[in-house]
């Protein structure tokens, strides 16, 4: 017979099995879902660090979860304090911003509270004008802040018709359980993005700096009976002083410094601009006035005065040891005598240049002897301040330029530099800084052979 044995004549009967199956009560099996699809969710939302490719994800798994046609996500600029968004479903991916107490989302990022509605259309605060605008029409939503472990407001996520009727609780639990790991996905996104974007902004502003310094001569020229040095120091990697050297024929050398007006990017544009405006006028002007007058319409017709420079054109006539100059609106050069120490400031000229339409200006001029020596700069030299707020200024740039009178022009600029670095140590003042020297020869302009004649 089934399940008897024959040994010892005994019968065996096999015991029942247990069913280990036992249905879980209903309630239980919606947590253990829950509980794996957060976990899924969890790992899906680490698994990426772009920011847009992370607000997409949060919201496929909100719409899946919870059953919902459309959605937003939106990120908090609390700075600016509005919403902003690049993911929303059927939007393909048009930037949204919306201002803090502005319409459900906007509520909702400002209070803090959750919006869970059958009918949007029954809330006085909802915006119609994205439904009238995207050819949409909004029932139920489901409107819930995003918060950090914190419980700081990151961001605020919106779910549009439930696909049977309304949201369910059960829609409010699983967001606000997620809600936190979103946040931090978020927040890692974010700063990923920051750095993404700092390194970029790097490699920009290195490459600005190298072009900025190729539009500016590698070094002075070489011009007989004449010691030329200069040297520019930016504050940051790229600023609006300017120097140049022009040779308008071979008897002719036009001078340039200038100083644009504030510093940075904004500066060090309108400088590359001054550069090719100058270089362009110089071709077909030799006249000072002329060329200054042009170069004042140029610029204030480019910038409409929200960017100005003072500027020092020096025009040197190495035949006759004679210099013809403008300033407008610039830091005087010092004119030092050879012969006796004193100086005089190159001061003729006219107002900045960019500042107003119709600008007059008028041209100085001075005998350039042996041993004189021209020394031109831009207010970083002569307005840097100790830590008592007193400038350098330009009894001491004189000073410093007399008793180094008999070295190089080089040797000047080097002793200039070091005076200002030591005068400046402990100081606030921080600024862009160009120094030219230009020294005459002891047997003046015209060496001996050559052919200016």
């Amino acid at each position: 017979m089934p399940g008897a044995e024959a040994a010892g004549g005994k019968a065996r009967v096999d015991a029942p099995a247990i069913n280990t199956q036992v249905p879980l009560p209903e309630q239980a099996q919606k947590t253990i879902t829950q509980l794996s699809r957060l976990f899924e969710a969890t790992l899906l939302l680490n698994s990426t660090l772009d920011l847009a490719e992370l607000l997409d994800r949060i919201l496929q798994i909100a719409r899946t979860e919870c059953h919902a046609d459309r959605g937003s996500v939106f990120l908090a600029d609390t700075k600016h304090q509005e919403l902003w968004s690049i993911v929303a479903s059927g939007l393909e991916h048009q930037e949204i911003r919306v201002p803090f107490g502005r319409g459900v989302a906007g509520r909702v990022a400002e209070t803090g509270e959750i919006i869970n509605v059958e009918d949007a259309y029954t809330l006085e605060y909802f915006d119609r004008s994205f439904d009238q605008k995207f050819g949409y029409h909004t029932r139920s939503l489901l409107c819930m802040p995003i918060r950090h472990k914190t419980g700081e407001i990151v961001g605020v996520i919106q779910l549009l018709n439930h696909v049977q009727g309304r949201f369910e609780r059960e829609d409010e639990d699983f967001l606000t359980k997620l809600s936190a790991h979103m946040a931090m996905a978020l927040e890692n996104a974010r700063l990923h993005r920051e750095v993404v974007e700092k390194q970029r902004l790097e490699r920009e502003v290195a490459l600005a700096q190298e072009i900025q310094r190729s539009l500016l001569p590698d070094s002075p020229p070489v011009v007989p009976g004449y010691d030329i040095a200069v040297v520019n120091q930016m504050c940051y990697e790229v600023g609006g002083d300017y120097y140049d050297f022009l040779n308008l024929g071979p008897q002719s050398l036009l001078l340039v410094v200038a100083d644009v007006e504030g510093k940075g990017v904004s500066s060090a544009m309108v400088m590359s601009n001054l550069q090719a405006t100058l270089r362009a006028l110089v071709m077909h002007l030799h006249s000072l006035e002329v060329l200054t007058l042009s170069l004042n319409e140029m610029i204030y017709n480019d910038t409409r005065s929200k960017k100005f420079l003072s500027i020092f054109l020096g025009l040197v006539d190495t035949r006759r040891n004679g210099l013809h100059y403008i300033n407008g609106g610039h830091v005087p050069p010092l004119l030092i005598s050879g012969e006796t120490g004193e100086y005089k400031l190159l001061e003729e000229g006219g107002t900045v240049i960019g500042m107003f339409p119709s600008a007059e200006y008028s041209r100085g001029s001075a005998r350039l002897k042996p041993g004189d020596i021209l020394v031109c700069c831009t207010d970083g030299i002569v307005e840097s301040m100790d830590p008592k707020d007193d400038e350098f200024g330009t009894e001491r740039l004189a000073a410093s330029i007399l008793k180094n009178r008999h070295k190089s022009a080089q040797e000047m600029v080097d002793s200039v530099l070091a005076e200002v670095e030591e005068f400046s140590r402990g100081g606030t003042h921080v600024d862009d800084k160009v120094l030219m020297v230009l020294k005459v020869s002891d047997n003046g302009g015209l060496l001996a052979g050559s052919t200016h004649n």
